[in-house]
């Protein structure tokens, strides 16, 4: 299989598989009943037990948020591509990235069943086939082989006796059956015709996991894709803002807004800070809302920048302000907005943009006649925003890794087709 943009042939599974275990942390923090904190093994940690995570550190294992608020990245399981805030009651999984405050959570599965030991589970299943012909072959070659050797050996022996041969003429025809109807070439051209091809498609952006998808390409009626990385850039970035206050000039509104969002180490706003014109605005009293935006003193006046539901608790909501949120969050982006104390003054929308080429892509697969769907493990609007600006006909969101594996299934038995699949199994963007 080939794992690495090197077209590096491997010869076992351990690469992908070590790749994954390196994504849960061994050891988790965990309350005692003392109120202290003792860092145990995860192994060790049982349903019910509260963890504690602080920022930068990865999930250990599976829960429900049950103290304090945070932003995760959850694109190592769920592929989202911009980090998800958390409170409490809130799920958190194995292997994803606490991005900013510390937490606690309930743990709800144990190590050996977390969505991250599941995804393992199902990529060692997929890895354990083999090419149909090349299967064939290999029985082929279990009888074929020791039937020559047996016959050749009767040449060497029973040929003095039968046919009047010398011994020398006897071992010498035995050798030349040998030679010739050794299997050895075809054994050995098999799995290296297969090899050829992997390697051809890698190094077209093509990663494909085995010889039996090879073989079954040709069947293909649809394809599975993921969404982030795949089909887009997987970096959030500033895709549009306006001015909501006629009353603000767009420039003043720029400078406040890029030295909010300067000040904070959120995805989201550093996409925001990135897009903005850098300045000179001094913001004075800084501070992070959790789960909200940020806030700071800019020129004596209050401004925060943050999310939908921050608005929402300051009661500068509008009719009109909510129509515009929900045709960006329609469009599958993420909305901050600017705001002072008598209002909000400005909109800026990130998003997750799609790769130059996955338009053509797409159009390519559909003159094949191969349907394209995309599953991913973003919300269903960003699902079907992303979907449609790349000519997708068919989005599924709000899937987990093992979702995804249903989905497939149920492509399977809709198309009649071999295993086609999402980045984790079949086909995958490199």
């Amino acid at each position: 299989e080939i794992y690495t943009e090197e077209n590096t042939l491997s010869l076992h599974d351990a690469l992908p598989i070590k790749g994954l275990l390196a994504m849960a942390p061994e050891e988790a923090s965990v309350r005692q009943a003392d109120g202290g904190w003792v860092t145990v093994p995860v192994a060790s940690v049982v349903l019910g037990a509260i963890a504690r995570v602080r920022p930068g550190e990865r999930v250990p294992m599976d829960g429900v948020v049950s103290a304090g608020n945070t932003s995760i990245n959850q694109a190592p399981v769920t592929g989202e591509s911009i980090p998800v805030d958390k409170a409490v009651g809130d799920p958190v999984f194995a292997g994803t990235i606490n991005e900013t405050g510390t937490f606690e959570f309930e743990v709800n599965a144990l190590a050996s069943n977390s969505t991250l030991a599941r995804i393992i589970h199902a990529v060692e299943a997929a890895q354990g086939t083999r090419a149909p012909t090349q299967g064939f072959v290999d029985r082929f070659a279990a009888v074929y082989t020791p039937a020559v050797f047996v016959i050749a050996l009767a040449v060497a022996l029973l040929g003095p006796w039968l046919f009047g041969w010398t011994w020398m003429q006897a071992v010498y025809k035995a050798l030349v059956l040998l030679v010739i109807a050794c299997p050895c070439a075809l054994v050995i051209s098999t799995p290296v015709t297969i090899v050829s091809g992997l390697a051809a498609a890698a190094r077209r952006g093509i990663l494909i996991k085995g010889g039996i998808y090879l073989e079954q390409a040709r069947k293909l009626k649809a394809i599975a894709l993921d969404k982030t990385g795949t089909i887009t850039e997987g970096k959030p970035k500033l895709v549009a803002w306006e001015v909501l206050d006629p009353g603000i000039d767009a420039a003043a509104a720029e400078h406040i807004a890029a030295a909010l969002a300067g000040h904070s180490d959120h995805p989201v706003s550093r996409a925001i800070a990135a897009g903005l014109r850098p300045n000179k605005v001094e913001a004075k009293d800084f501070k992070a809302i959790a789960g909200r935006g940020v806030q700071a003193d800019i020129g004596g006046t209050v401004y925060v920048l943050g999310n939908h539901r921050l608005i929402e608790e300051r009661g500068q909501c509008s009719a009109a302000l909510e129509a515009m949120l929900r045709t960006h969050e329609e469009a599958g982006r993420t909305v901050s907005l600017l705001a002072s104390g008598t209002g909000a003054i400005a909109l800026f929308a990130v998003a997750d943009t799609i790769k130059g080429s996955s338009r053509e892509a797409v159009a390519s697969l559909k003159a094949l006649g191969i349907t394209p769907v995309m599953l991913t493990g973003d919300n269903q609007a960003t699902a079907t925003a992303i979907a449609r600006e790349a000519g997708i006909d068919e989005a599924r969101g709000n899937l987990l890794p093992e979702d995804k594996l249903e989905a497939i299934k149920a492509l399977q038995s809709k198309h009649e087709i071999g295993r086609a699949s999402c980045r984790e199994r079949v086909f995958s963007s490199v």
